[in-house]
């Protein structure tokens, strides 16, 4: 399950060498986590509210290859990668759209917490509800 979203570079993320800052990468990664969930509902941040549980980013990885610059459009690639146990896993690949050049790969793991930040230990009925619903799908 991959979903393919297009953002264009903003003057506010390059930094003094006139290229995207690293850490814009990590923001490229939560839109492309955001395309995935209008792509895929049933599983977005808007249901985390209403549940009082929420998915917050446990671990990450990213490997940059080239970079992207103002006037660029950063075209990223989401993947749910399917895993046992109460957690979200995602890989991405973002791509230059002139020159379909890789410039970015990696990896998030989520985990699920309560509102009172404990971890939860089981998958929460609306993910397991979205993943019979999408999983089973394909």
């Amino acid at each position: 399950m991959t979903d393919i979203c297009r953002v264009p570079v903003k003057f506010s993320e390059i930094d003094s060498m006139r290229i995207v800052w690293h850490g814009n990468y990590v923001v490229y990664f939560e839109d492309g986590r955001e395309s995935f969930g209008r792509h895929y509902p049933g599983m977005g941040y808007d249901i985390m509210q209403e549940t009082g549980i929420y998915a917050p980013i446990y671990d990450v990885h990213l490997r940059h290859y080239a970079s992207l610059q103002m006037g660029d459009v950063a075209v990223i690639h989401t993947t749910f990668v399917p895993k046992r146990g109460a957690r979200l896993d995602y890989k991405y690949k973002i791509y230059r759209e002139r020159d379909n050049q890789l410039c970015c790969e990696g990896e998030t793991t989520q985990l699920f917490i309560d509102t009172n930040g404990e971890l939860l230990l089981e998958l929460p009925d609306f993910v397991q509800e979205w993943k019979k619903k999408w999983l089973s799908a394909r």
